[in-house]
């Protein structure tokens, strides 16, 4: 057995196996998506950056696009049972060293998306507590009080988290629906229209900025997969589940993107949401179903920003355990509570990142909604964006060597389908970065923060490329996930 072949180490302790039906894993994949969020923020930035109408489309081929990329991803599932997903993924198909550079990447990228939603979480709660109670509190004292719920819930049983998501979240699926169904019962003078699914709605100059904004709005749709080692039966349970999910979260966005046209006119909807914001879609709910419908949808806008906190919370909580544990990171971040077998130390590790944020964008006094939650938020999208891309080629290559007993359509056609068109998305990402950030073309804002996932992918390698010649034992382990504690060899 050669050095970089060797027995790999066993770590401290393993995640919890068999906590996790269908159910709980697809409340954890929606509730990161966080879809009431998407509806009012994600949507109604989409009309109103790119004046583009065809954004209900746009849903709907950016779901096709998925679809196709989660046959190989799930597929791959199978064969690689790991708590790091796309860094096991990358590692297996395209060498260790890509796979800790798909590493540093995955934690910059889903970091961003958590610590950006405390951004958004102050100005969400600030004026119900204002009509409550009369209070207004700085926006990072509520951010605190979230951050502390969050990192709380983080420390207990996987399946205690699944059942507190399930609760915001059929709530918050549920108000949509009713938003939706009040929106279309109530259509502009103009009337009812289909124009926005028609392709030269979309199909237009602005195109690459509403690939680009939409395309984050599905952000954690993949993290099905992080799940798999404490799912029940995850040969099962992960591809139903992600499939489940998208759909779902596809269906819903299309639909609502929609219906919020409808009371509005379709070809009045930017300027609404230039004007409105965010406010559009709670402001027209106050219009056609009361006050207190629309507070009512206030309130599940904030338990829908809660929710996608919690959720990746433990998406990142487990990418640091799964590193941990393959001494990829100090292997004290593979450890486990004894009691609740949660990866404890990646959760607080976690919850220190979380908190660090909110005391320097409170004490530099820069504005949270903007320079947190879109800037911060935008630039964790870009990596996912990047993670689906590498992971398309990652699986392709990855049965390129290990045919198995997959099909053709699951190991090879649709991974490289899903890498071309996830290809072309991200450059259209890339080169409407600008649109997404809502910056001039001019800011260098634009290209650095692309620099510091390239920057991340050359310390990855070179990280990779140290371990295996100074700690062959421990290069040899990357990728390997649960096999570390049982001794397995690769």
């Amino acid at each position: 057995m050669s050095q970089t072949e060797q027995r790999p180490v066993a770590a401290s302790a393993g995640l919890a196996g068999d906590r996790l039906g269908i159910p709980s894993v697809v409340f954890f994949v929606i509730s990161a998506a966080a879809p009431l969020t998407v509806v009012a923020g994600v949507v109604t930035t989409a009309y109103a950056a790119t004046g583009v109408t065809g954004v209900p489309l746009a849903f709907i081929l950016l779901g096709a696009i998925l679809a196709v990329f989660a046959i190989g991803y799930v597929t791959m599932a199978r064969h690689v049972v790991n708590a790091g997903a796309f860094y096991a993924y990358t590692a297996k198909g395209l060498g260790r060293p890509v796979g800790v550079a798909t590493a540093w990447v995955a934690l910059l990228a889903y970091n961003a998306l958590q610590v950006g939603l405390y951004g958004v979480i102050g100005s969400a709660t600030q004026p119900l507590l204002a009509d409550w109670f009369g209070i207004t509190p700085d926006w990072w004292v509520i951010a605190l009080v979230v951050w502390a719920l969050t990192g709380f819930l983080g420390l207990l049983r996987v399946d205690v988290n699944g059942r507190v998501l399930s609760v915001l979240l059929v709530t918050e699926i549920a108000v949509i629906v009713v938003f939706d169904i009040a929106g279309l019962l109530h259509p502009a003078a103009s009337g009812y229209s289909l124009d926005v699914f028609n392709p030269s709605s979309l199909f237009v100059p602005g195109i690459g900025g509403v690939v680009a904004i939409c395309v984050a709005a599905f952000s954690g749709f993949e993290s099905s997969v992080v799940f798999s080692e404490e799912t029940k039966d995850p040969r099962r349970t992960v591809p139903i589940a992600t499939y489940v999910a998208l759909a779902i979260i596809a269906g819903l966005y299309a639909l609502s993107s929609w219906a919020l046209t409808v009371p509005v006119g379709s070809d009045k909807v930017a300027d609404a949401s230039r004007e409105q914001g965010p406010g559009l879609l709670f402001g027209l709910a106050g219009e056609h179903l009361g006050s207190t419908v629309a507070t009512i949808g206030s309130v599940l806008f904030v338990t829908s920003v809660i929710a996608a906190l919690i959720a990746f919370h433990n998406t990142i909580a487990r990418y640091i355990f799964a590193l941990g544990r393959e001494r990829v990171l100090p292997a004290s971040f593979g450890r486990t509570s004894q009691p609740t077998s949660a990866p404890a130390i990646g959760s607080i590790t976690q919850s220190v990142v979380g908190v660090a944020v909110i005391a320097v964008y409170a004490a530099t006094g820069a504005d949270p909604l903007v320079q947190l939650f879109f800037t911060v938020g935008s630039f964790g999208g870009l990596g996912i964006l990047l993670l689906l891309t590498a992971t398309s080629v990652a699986v392709f290559a990855y049965f390129a060597k290990n045919p198995g007993g997959e099909s053709a359509w699951r190991t090879r056609i649709a991974p490289a389908v899903s890498a071309v068109l996830l290809l072309v998305v991200l450059a259209l990402a890339l080169v409407n970065f600008d649109t997404v950030l809502g910056v001039a073309p001019d800011s260098p804002l634009r290209w650095v923060l692309p620099g510091v996932y390239f920057a991340a992918i050359v310390v990855g390698v070179l990280w990779g490329l140290g371990l295996r010649r100074n700690r062959p034992d421990v290069y040899a382990n990357i990728g390997m996930g649960a096999a570390v504690n049982t001794g397995e060899s690769r």
